[in-house]
């Protein structure tokens, strides 16, 4: 039986991005031959000070101790048959780790779904900005066996570095996403949008535009912030809930309209969707900037609405708070959309079958 190491920061269920890229294939793929060991370092305890200010004391004791953790599964790695690294080994700029994982007789799948080439350093963690090096990310493709690129951006970049590279786009369980049955006769409309502490700036991108819509439509409407439990806008009424993983679906199912605002620049151009995707998954009507891997996602006014200025926004979200029928017939098309190309079920075998491959 093929031995698989998974090696990434968080622990299960924690992360997004390892959450819809790898760890809902896990008991897919033991039921298909293989068998796994998942390596992460940041704990529940570490969690608490890691994106906070300051400890600086503890931050250090808790990078000396994953690089322990990191040297134990270097000298276990010829245990292994495939050694797949999710975004990095390691949290500094050092490629040590994956190195030595490439020196291993396991083969190295790099699996990436951002573009993690550019700096983008939460605020708790400025300080240490210094020990990052964005260039990593080109010396661990390079040394890869086989690249997971979450888009055709990322494709596009590791291509520069090696030829090995598959799209493996970020997906959904919609065994666990199903769609909500709303009340017939709501009378407000929720315009939701779902992030965390370090994306909080994209949705005050929406500020203005929401403000203006807040104006025209009162009460009808009201605003939720999902991720970042600190965010306050008394304006626009808004105190923002934390994300909790028990909580994520019936907070999200709230959500009638679901806004993914981005800024049109290189970091974003990397992201893979997943916002927009856990809305349509759930039946939202769901509205997208059209940066990146959004506007492949979205056709715009079939599943969804893509909306790059402030008037634009403010005419399709009036338009699916003032008629039911639409936002009911854009949330079906995009569940749909998501069960036919961005689903587990729809990628599985695709996914199981890069295993394969890079074993022969």
């Amino acid at each position: 039986m093929p031995k698989i190491l998974f090696v990434a920061a968080h622990r299960p269920h924690r992360s997004p991005s390892q959450r819809f890229r790898f760890e809902q294939y896990l008991s897919f793929l033991k039921s298909n031959g293989f068998d796994y060991h998942f390596s992460h370092l940041i704990s529940e305890e570490d969690d608490l000070t890691f994106y906070q200010r300051g400890n600086i004391m503890r931050k250090t004791f808790f990078v000396i101790k994953s690089a322990f953790k990191r040297m134990g599964d270097v000298l276990t790695a010829n245990n292994y048959d495939i050694i797949f690294i999710q975004r990095e080994a390691f949290m500094t700029g050092s490629v040590f780790f994956e190195k030595r994982f490439s020196k291993s007789n396991a083969k190295l799948i790099f699996d990436f779904d951002d573009a993690i080439w550019n700096l983008d350093i939460s605020d708790a963690n400025k300080k240490f900005e210094w020990l990052k090096h964005p260039g990593k990310t080109a010396e661990i493709i390079s040394m890869a066996d086989m690249i997971f690129a979450g888009n055709n951006y990322l494709l596009d970049y590791a291509k520069h570095h090696n030829d090995n590279v598959v799209i493996v786009p970020t997906t959904i369980d919609t065994s666990e996403y199903k769609p909500v049955q709303r009340s017939v006769n709501k009378k407000q409309i929720c315009i939701g949008w779902s992030g965390s502490i370090t994306t909080i700036k994209h949705f005050e991108m929406a500020v203005p535009f929401l403000k203006k819509l807040k104006e025209r439509y009162g009460n009808r409407i009201c605003i939720k912030v999902i991720g970042d439990g600190t965010y306050v806008n008394k304006t626009l009424d808004i105190k923002g809930i934390n994300w909790l993983k028990q909580d994520e679906l019936k907070e999200l199912s709230e959500i009638d309209i679901g806004i993914m605002p981005l800024p049109d620049d290189e970091w974003a151009k990397g992201k893979c969707g997943l916002k927009g995707l856990q809305y349509m998954a759930l039946g939202i009507a769901t509205i997208m900037s059209p940066v990146g891997v959004n506007s492949e996602i979205i056709r715009d006014g079939e599943n969804g609405y893509l909306a790059a200025t402030d008037d634009e926004w403010i005419d399709k979200i009036s338009m699916l708070i003032e008629d039911k029928t639409v936002r009911t017939k854009i949330a079906d098309a995009g569940c749909k959309t998501v069960e036919d190309q961005y689903s587990v079920n729809a990628q599985k075998n695709n996914y199981l079958r890069y295993f394969n491959e890079v074993l022969r």
